[in-house]
Parts: C-alpha cells; sequence; structure tokens
C-alpha cells in the first residue's frame, strides 16, 4: 500500500479530504495520509478532527504529521497541495485593499487573485524542488489557488507531474443534472476554458441536446447557481452556461456595490468564522469531546457552504447564510475532497475515465498554444492525462480567454523575475482591471502591505 501527503494539511478542510481518502484507500492503493504544515498547531488540531472523522466512519486510513516537507513528500504516490502563503489574514487584507481601490475584493480574481499568486509562486517553486528530489514519480495535485495559474508556473518552471483540480465544474455539472431531474450519470457537457474562467458549451441527456431547453427557461437557468449571479438574457445571448466565478467579469459592478454596501468581504467574514471554529475545536478536544467537535466542524461547513457568493451578489445580505441542515458535507456528492478523489482514482485506473481539470493545452482548444494550461475535459488513468479536443474559442468568450491567459504568463514572468513592473503590466492586461495607473496604485498598497511576502518585487512603482 502507498501514502499520500498533503502540503497545507493544516487547512480547514483537510478533515473532508481524509475522509474521502479513508473511503477510498482501496482504489487508490494507500492506506496512510502524512499531513504538512508550517503552522504545526493547526496540523495536529486538524490529524486529530481527521482521526475521530476516519473512526467514525470504521476506517483504518494511517494519518501522521511530518515533521519537515521532505519527510512528509518521501515516497508518496500522490501529493496534494493546498496552501495560502500568509493565511487568511493575507486574504482579508488583500481583498480590502482592492475594494478601497475600487475594484471588488475576491481571492482569486481582480488584484486579490494576482496577490495570491505573487505570494504563493515563490513558495510553491520551492516546495516542487523538495517533491522532485523525494518523490520524483508521484503525482503533484494542485488545489491551491489561484488553481491554474499556479498549475501554469508549475508546468513552466518545474519537471514535476502536476495537475491542477477545482470542483468548480463539477458543481455546475451536478446542478445542470438538479435542473433536468436526472442523475449525474445521465447527463454529459461539453466544457472548456480556464481556471474560474470556464463555460458549459453544450448539454445531453442520455446522449440527446438539451442546451437549447435549458437556455430557453429562466426558471432552469436561475437554478444552476446557488444565489442571483446572471440575467437569463445575459446567457441566453452568451448562447453558454458560465461557472459561477464569471460573476466577478460580467458583474463587476454589481459586486463592488454590494461589497461596499456590506462593509465587508468574505475573506474578512471566513477570517472571522474561522478564528470562531479553531477557538470551539480546540475546546472540544481539550475536553475530549470527539461527538462535539464533529459538530462543531459540521456546522462551520455547512455555514461557510451556505453563505457562498451571497454577499456579493445580493445587496445587504451581509454572509446571510443559507443552510440546509440535512446536507451532509462529508457525504457531499461533489466538493473539495470529492474531486481530489476523483483524479486520484483515474490515475490509479487502468481504464481511462473523463474528469475535468487544469493541464498543458497540447491542442484541445485551438486558440491557445500548446503549453498553455487550460481546464478541460481530460481521459486519465494510469498511463497519464489526455486533454480533449474543445475546438475553437467561441467570439463571445474568445478576447476574455485570451487576455486572461496574457494575464497569467505575465504574472508568472513577475514572479520568477521579481518585477514590480511586469507585475503592473499583468494588471494592465487583466479585464478586471485594464489600467496601467490603476494597476499601479492597487499593486504599490499590495505590496506595501505584506513586504515578507511581497516585498521581493522590485523597484518601485511608478503612480501618479
Amino acid at each position: 500500500m502507498g501514502k499520500v501527503a498533503l502540503i497545507g494539511g493544516g487547512g480547514v478542510r483537510s478533515p473532508l479530504l481524509m475522509y474521502g481518502l479513508n473511503e477510498a484507500r482501496k482504489s487508490i492503493g494507500i492506506d496512510e495520509l502524512v499531513i504538512y504544515d508550517t503552522d504545526l498547531s493547526r496540523a495536529v488540531m486538524m490529524a486529530k478532527l481527521g482521526e475521530i472523522v476516519v473512526a467514525r466512519a470504521g476506517g483504518g486510513l494511517r494519518i501522521g504529521i511530518g515533521r519537515d516537507l521532505a519527510s512528509a513528500v518521501d515516497g508518496a504516490s500522490f501529493v496534494l497541495n493546498s496552501i495560502r502563503v500568509g493565511g487568511i489574514v493575507a486574504r482579508a487584507r488583500d481583498e480590502r485593499i482592492a475594494l478601497e481601490c475600487g475594484f471588488p475584493g475576491q481571492e482569486t480574481t481582480g488584484p486579490g487573485g494576482l496577490a495570491m499568486a505573487l505570494r504563493t509562486i515563490p513558495v510553491i517553486l520551492e516546495q516542487v524542488r523538495i517533491v522532485e528530489r523525494h518523490s520524483r514519480q508521484a503525482w503533484f495535485i494542485n488545489f491551491t489557488n489561484p488553481a491554474g495559474l499556479i498549475t501554469q508556473a508549475l508546468t513552466g518552471e518545474t519537471s514535476v507531474r502536476v495537475v491542477g483540480i477545482c470542483d468548480t465544474p463539477v458543481e455546475l455539472f451536478h446542478r445542470i443534472a438538479l435542473a433536468l431531474e436526472a442523475p449525474i450519470a445521465n447527463v454529459e457537457c461539453d466544457y472548456f476554458g480556464l481556471n474560474h474562467l470556464g463555460w458549459v458549451q453544450r448539454v445531453r441527456l442520455r446522449g440527446d441536446d438539451v442546451t437549447a431547453r435549458i437556455l430557453a427557461s429562466d426558471a432552469t437557468l436561475g437554478s444552476l447557481y446557488s444565489t442571483n449571479l446572471f440575467d437569463p438574457s445575459l446567457i441566453r445571448n452568451l448562447g453558454l452556461i458560465p461557472t459561477e466565478y464569471l460573476f466577478f467579469y460580467y458583474g463587476r459592478s454589481r459586486a463592488l456595490a454590494n461589497q461596499r454596501t456590506a462593509r465587508a468581504t468574505r475573506g474578512e467574514e471566513i477570517a472571522r468564522m474561522n478564528e470562531s471554529l479553531f477557538s470551539e475545536l480546540s475546546a472540544d478536544l481539550q475536553s475530549q469531546k470527539p461527538t462535539q467537535a464533529l459538530q462543531t466542524y459540521e456546522n462551520y461547513l455547512k455555514k461557510r457552504s451556505g453563505s457562498y457568493l451571497k454577499l456579493e451578489a445580493n445587496a445587504g445580505s451581509a454572509f446571510a447564510a443559507v443552510e440546509d441542515p440535512r446536507e451532509n458535507p462529508f457525504a457531499s456528492a461533489t466538493g473539495y475532497h470529492r474531486i481530489a478523489l476523483e483524479v486520484m482514482e483515474a490515475l490509479s485506473s487502468a481504464t481511462p475515465r473523463r474528469i475535468i481539470v487544469n493541464v498543458r493545452n497540447q491542442g484541445a482548444i485551438e486558440d491557445l498554444a500548446a503549453d498553455d494550461v487550460v481546464e478541460v475535459p481530460c481521459l486519465a488513468s494510469r498511463a497519464g492525462i489526455a486533454p480533449q479536443r474543445a475546438g475553437t474559442l467561441p467570439d463571445a468568450v474568445k478576447g476574455l480567454v485570451l487576455a486572461v491567459k496574457a494575464y497569467e504568463r505575465t504574472a508568472i514572468q513577475a514572479a520568477v523575475e521579481g518585477s514590480s513592473e511586469r507585475a503592473q503590466m499583468a494588471l494592465l492586461q487583466y479585464p478586471p482591471v485594464g489600467e496601467w495607473e490603476p494597476a499601479g496604485k492597487v499593486l504599490q498598497k499590495l505590496i506595501e502591505s505584506d513586504p515578507e511576502h511581497l516585498g521581493y518585487l522590485r523597484k518601485p512603482i511608478a503612480v501618479s
């Protein structure tokens, strides 16, 4: 039996992954998970909670804590990476600065997304070089956001076998299946794009094209999202069903106005939620109340999920959660742990399976270069990952996709070269910003706010 390593194992969603790995350990061929985190106390807390989760499920997954990164990844079949350099505090600060500078505050798009990437790339490149030395045969599964951009950096700067994952596309597929009142196995979606910038182009139900039927119904289109994101007429004019993160492109003004009205960003609210979670979990675990610890954790997951995008999409809704008391976050058909497990199971199988992941394009989207990382359907097995042909980009989104990919390339160049000027250029290329002086002003504030992680960007930015 083999081993999985999780870098960033102190993250709040690690117990979900532990549950899934325990459930799928035979199909993946593993019996051990070793987690590593720069915050040892958080790693210990998540490991203890994971052991409670595994015990409740009656499983045999062993959970260990790596004393250092090298020992954690040594000999692993899979290395998962889910890190947040600077912690949730950095996210909240990024989003607040973006908001003050006239942009929606969001962790993976806009100025906040660039700050997250610039903060992460130097760290993750160092981590991957350790993986290359100690576990060269491993698949490196990147969940670290912005997932597509980080995966692009890893494919260009390292030799590791890397694949980027995100649960956003599959979540949309399941919502489409629910809207059609059909099992997900009977629904096939043609999907293409970049991470957090993707669309469903065609939907087939038991082989029949039902795309026009979905596009014709306002009620059906509205049911595809957790809250009111897109005008149905927008979707019909696109002729494509956008994933939820397109809201920060198609609805930027609304997101900004609602955040200003709420006087809050999601990062700030998540920071408060996390602080409460860790305090309660610590008390539950120290008092040896495993059942209460699990209840505390499940309540947190439900509140976090039920409040997703509510603040940005709805005026005056400041973090209003819509929770389903019957929901079991561990047994959910979608989510953080499910996509990771699907990818690992596919890569452990002799029979190719269709999955949506972030990989080198290799001709899948004709308008992009072969080495551009895209998010498309792939056939994955022990033999590797083969992206499937997605054709040319529709005119309605071609310019946006090409511009965002150009931004990603320049952002990576800025991180590798340590150049603040290239970072400013990246924001100029990026549609949610697109102006030189505003780009310089927000970037300057972001760098000044975090000299520990962003101070490596050389040359002062000239702004008027």
